[in-house]
């Protein structure tokens, strides 16, 4: 059990550092349990709830893409993580 009194294994990850590409567009993600996800794989995570503090949402190219919640605090901005 953890501090909150749930299974260890019922904790969601989240993601705490990023990697860019020459764009600058995020291409693979850190979890605070020392897990590396490329993008596909992230997205897969984040749509099925693994990952808290993300969602999921539909650009306007119909792709889907990765950002953060809306929590007004933009320095948790997936943009502005550490990268690695």
């Amino acid at each position: 059990m953890d501090n909150n009194g749930q299974g260890v294994q019922n904790k969601r990850e989240t993601f705490v550092a990023v990697q860019k590409n020459g764009d600058g567009d995020l291409i693979s993600f850190k979890t605070d349990n020392g897990r590396v996800l490329d993008y596909p794989t992230a997205l897969q995570e984040v749509q099925n709830g693994v990952i808290a503090g993300v969602n999921v949402f539909k650009g306007k190219d119909g792709d889907l893409y990765i950002r953060g919640d809306a929590d007004g605090d933009p320095t948790n901005n997936l943009d502005q993580l550490p990268l690695f």
